[in-house]
């Protein structure tokens, strides 16, 4: 299963920082975001089309098309402002 990783707002919206989620159909980044989606709630509207978010896979930013196995790790983020 891959580990999803949420940070800041998402973290708290949803109240929890990780859990393991089994693999979406289709394994993608898109797949997860229409899985989580799919719970309703601030799942669908933190994660809604148009929302400031970003998503990375082992480190990385992805993509909606960027591939998830079941090793991975997905991060989800809102956009980091410094100063």
């Amino acid at each position: 299963m891959p580990t999803l990783l949420y940070f800041a707002r998402l973290r708290e919206a949803f109240g929890t920082a990780r859990e393991d989620a089994p693999l979406p159909t289709p394994a993608t980044v898109g797949g997860t975001l229409d899985a989580l989606r799919a719970r309703g709630g601030a799942w669908a509207t933190e994660l809604a089309p148009g929302r400031a978010f970003r998503v990375a896979v082992n480190q990385r930013i992805a993509s909606a098309d960027t591939p998830v196995a079941t090793e991975d790790e997905v991060a989800i983020f809102p956009p980091v402002t410094g100063g």
